[in-house]
C-alpha cells in the first residue's frame, strides 16, 4: 500500500509540473483572427451575405469558439491596463467602419471576455477623467474634478488632512509588491488620467505649482502634479514614463527642447531633478529617435516628454510629416514594454489613449476615430508582444462622449460622410452628430438659429472639419452611459457583468495578488507552491517506504 502511494504521489507531481508548464501557440491564435478579419475588409457588403446560411454558420461559428475557451485561473506576472479616454461604445463600432467595415473587429473585441462598468462620480451623474481615474486605479468614487482625495474634501481645497483623506492604488501596490511599473499616454502626463496613477491632489488642474499660486495653495504641503510625479512615493520608483507635458517640469522662461517655454513659477527643473534623483543609469529623452536609441539593458529608469502640452494627433503628426520626430501611442507602448520585460518580478503598466476625448470635445470625429484605430493596433501590438499565459490585459474606458451614430445609412456608406436627407426641412445630415459642442455654429444659421445650414458643402474629408451638434458649448461634453471593459489572459473570467468602475483595480489587484489581496510567497495557493507540496508529500513518502523495507 506505502509503494502505491509512492507512485501515486511522484505521477501528481509530473502531471503537475507538466500542466503548469503548458503553452498556447499565439501566433496561430492571431492568424487565424487575422484571416477572419480580412475576409471581411470589403466596402458595403458581399452577396453571400444575402444568405441566410451565412448567418447561421457566423452564429455557430462563434459558438463552437466560445464552447472552446479555457479559462486561464493561474496568476498573471504582468499586468497591462489600458484607458481610452472617451471611448463610447458609439465611437469602438464608428471606428470598426472607418477601418473597413461593420463586420471589423477591433483588436480587443477578439477579447473573450467583457463586461461593462458605471462612470458616476459621487457629486455629478457625468463624470469626468479625473473622478474616474481615481475609482478605475484606486477603488474609490470621489468628486468630479479631484484625483485620490476622498470626497468628503470639497474641489480646491488645499487645507484639509493629507494624512486622513489622500490614498493611492494599483500602481503603488504593485509596487509594494517589488513590480516594475510604468505610464504611458499621448496626453500630458500630468493630465487627469496619468496623474491617477501616482498624484493626490484636489484639483486636477494643479499641474504645476503656477496653476497652484492662482488659488493661494502652498506647494510646500500639497505638491503639485508634477513635484508628485518626480517626487511622490509612487511617482519617483516608476520605471519608465513616457507622453507629453514638458512645460509642467521646465520654469517659465526656461525654452525646452522645441524652443517652447516652461511653465513653472519656482524655477525648478523637474526633469534635472529626477536625472540626478536616478543616477547615470537613467534617461531622459525627447524625440522618437533618442527613444528609439534606449537600451534597456544598459537603463534602469526611463522619462520620455515629447511635447510641451499633449502630443499631436495621429493625422496631425502625418500630415505635418514629424513621424520621424514623434512616436505614436502604438511606438511608445512598444518601447515600454521592451523596457520593463527584464524585470523578472513582472510589472504593471498603465497606457491611455488620451487624444480619442480631446478630439470629441472639438467634434472632430475623423480625428477620434484615428486615434481610437491608433489604440486598438496598440493593444493588438501588446497582446502580440506578451504571452497569453502571464500576462493580464484590461481595455476600458474612463467615460463616454455624446457622439452618436444615427441614421439609417446603407452598408457601405461613409461612416463620417452625410447620412441623409430629413424629411422635415429637406436638408441633409451627417451619420455622426454631437448632442452639444463648437459644431452647433456650423449646424445652424447664424442669422435664424431656427434653421440649420445646408451642410453638403462641408469638406468632411478634412479631420478640421467639426461636426453638427445640437447645443452651443465652448467644448463639447462628456456623456454618462456605461463603457465596456474586455480582459485577456490569465483571470480575465473576472471582468465580466455590470459593475461600479471602482470594483476594476480590486479585480486587478485580486488577480496580480498585490495591494489587500498579496499573498506571502510560503502561502501561495498558486501552481508553484501546489508542485513543491506535492514534491514534498512524495519525499515523505519514499521515506517511509524506505524506513519500511529496511524493516524488512
Amino acid at each position: 500500500m506505502k509503494t502505491i502511494l509512492l507512485v501515486f504521489c511522484v505521477v501528481v507531481s509530473i502531471a503537475r509540473s507538466t500542466e503548469t508548464g503548458r503553452t498556447y501557440d499565439n501566433d496561430n491564435q492571431h492568424k487565424r483572427s487575422n484571416q477572419d478579419k480580412s475576409s471581411r475588409q470589403v466596402v458595403g457588403y458581399e452577396e453571400i451575405e444575402t444568405t441566410s446560411d451565412f448567418w447561421r454558420q457566423k452564429a455557430q461559428s462563434i459558438l463552437q469558439g466560445k464552447l472552446a475557451e479555457t479559462k486561464i485561473t493561474t496568476n498573471p506576472k504582468n499586468v497591462i491596463y489600458f484607458i481610452g479616454d472617451g471611448m463610447s461604445p458609439q465611437t469602438v463600432a464608428a471606428t470598426r467602419v472607418y477601418l473597413g467595415n461593420e463586420n471589423r473587429m477591433l483588436s480587443f473585441e477578439e477579447f473573450p471576455y467583457i463586461g461593462t462598468a458605471r462612470t458616476y462620480c459621487v457629486n455629478r451623474q457625468v463624470a469626468d477623467s479625473a473622478c474616474t481615474a481615481t475609482a478605475y486605479l484606486s477603488g474609490v468614487k470621489t468628486n468630479y474634478g479631484m484625483i485620490n482625495v476622498a470626497a468628503e474634501v470639497p474641489r480646491y481645497n488645499c487645507t484639509y488632512n493629507r494624512e486622513e483623506t489622500e490614498f493611492l492604488g494599483l500602481l503603488k501596490w504593485a509596487q509594494d509588491n517589488e513590480m516594475a511599473t510604468g505610464v504611458v499616454s499621448n496626453a500630458r502626463i500630468t493630465h487627469a488620467t496619468p496623474a491617477g496613477t501616482y498624484a493626490s491632489i484636489a484639483n486636477r488642474d494643479w499641474e504645476d505649482d503656477s496653476y497652484m499660486a492662482r488659488d493661494e495653495c502652498d506647494t510646500t504641503k500639497y505638491p503639485d502634479i508634477a513635484q508628485q510625479l518626480i517626487h511622490g512615493e509612487v511617482g519617483k520608483r516608476f520605471d519608465v514614463i513616457l507622453g507629453g507635458g514638458r512645460r509642467h517640469f521646465v520654469p517659465s522662461g526656461f525654452m525646452d527642447n522645441e524652443n517652447v517655454g516652461g511653465s513653472r513659477a519656482d524655477g525648478k527643473n523637474l526633469i534635472n531633478e529626477w536625472l540626478e534623483l536616478h543616477g547615470s543609469s537613467s534617461k531622459y529623452v525627447w524625440n522618437k529617435a533618442e527613444l528609439q536609441a534606449v537600451d534597456p539593458s544598459k537603463t534602469d529608469r526611463l522619462l520620455g516628454l515629447f511635447d510641451s502640452s499633449h502630443c499631436l494627433y495621429n493625422l496631425e503628426i502625418d500630415e505635418k510629416k514629424l513621424q520621424d520626430t514623434k512616436p505614436k501611442l502604438t511606438e511608445m507602448v512598444e518601447a515600454a514594454i521592451k523596457f520593463l520585460n527584464k524585470r523578472e518580478t513582472g510589472y504593471v503598466l498603465f497606457v491611455e489613449g488620451g487624444k480619442i476625448d480631446m478630439a470629441h470635445h472639438e467634434t472632430h470625429p475623423r480625428l477620434a476615430l484615428e486615434e481610437t484605430a491608433e489604440y486598438s493596433r496598440a493593444i493588438d501590438l501588446a497582446r502580440k508582444m506578451t504571452s497569453v499565459e502571464d500576462t493580464l490585459i484590461v481595455v476600458t474606458a474612463d467615460h463616454s462622449h455624446t457622439m452618436t451614430y444615427n441614421g439609417y445609412t446603407k452598408r457601405g456608406n461613409d461612416i463620417l460622410g452625410i447620412a441623409d436627407v430629413s424629411d422635415r426641412d429637406n436638408l441633409p445630415y451627417t451619420t455622426l452628430s454631437y448632442a452639444n459642442g463648437e459644431g452647433y455654429y456650423s449646424t445652424y444659421k447664424k442669422d435664424n438659429l431656427a434653421e440649420r445650414e445646408d451642410i453638403s458643402g462641408y469638406d468632411y474629408t478634412d479631420y478640421h472639419t467639426q461636426y453638427p451638434a445640437t447645443v452651443p458649448l465652448s467644448s463639447e461634453t462628456h456623456g454618462g452611459e456605461d463603457v465596456t471593459v474586455y480582459a485577456s489572459g490569465p483571470m480575465a473570467h473576472l471582468f465580466t457583468g455590470n459593475i461600479e468602475q471602482n470594483v476594476i483595480p480590486d479585480l486587478i489587484a485580486y488577480a496580480a495578488q498585490i495591494g489587500r489581496y498579496k499573498v506571502e510567497k510560503d502561502d501561495e495557493p498558486g501552481a508553484g507552491s501546489s508542485l513543491i507540496v506535492c514534491v514534498q508529500l512524495a519525499i515523505a513518502c519514499l521515506i517511509v517506504a524506505i524506513a519500511s523495507w529496511i524493516k524488512v
